[in-house]
């Protein structure tokens, strides 16, 4: 039994599994770091106007042991470098926080 974290980051997507949810998480924030390093998207034009803060630069899922209905969520680092977090796959519900490590801690709660 593992949990596993997929990082879908531009065109690329990458997979890891863990022995535990406390490990799982740990990996989850050191990845929402790096990424918050690199600088964010601009801005793009497409039929309207979307902003950084509305563009997903990178997901970063986690989900649960078990074959079917494993429980599900993660943490979207949005263009200009906020974090949102989330639960479940298919419908994702916020997760309200006012810091990052607040996010983490309430995913934690919520996937555990």
């Amino acid at each position: 039994m593992s949990w596993k974290v997929t990082v879908r980051h531009g065109s690329k997507v990458g997979r890891e599994k863990f022995d535990s949810l406390d490990a799982a998480i740990d990996d989850a924030r050191r990845r929402v770091e790096e990424i918050g390093r690199e600088g964010g998207l601009p801005a793009i034009s497409a039929f309207r106007e979307h902003p950084p803060d509305q563009r997903v630069e990178a997901r970063i899922e986690i989900s649960g042991p078990g074959f079917f209905r494993s429980r599900e969520g993660g943490i979207d680092v949005m263009g200009d470098g906020h974090a949102i977090a989330y639960t479940g796959a298919i419908r994702k519900e916020t997760i309200e926080a006012d810091t990052l490590e607040e996010a983490f801690g309430r995913l934690q709660e919520t996937l555990g």
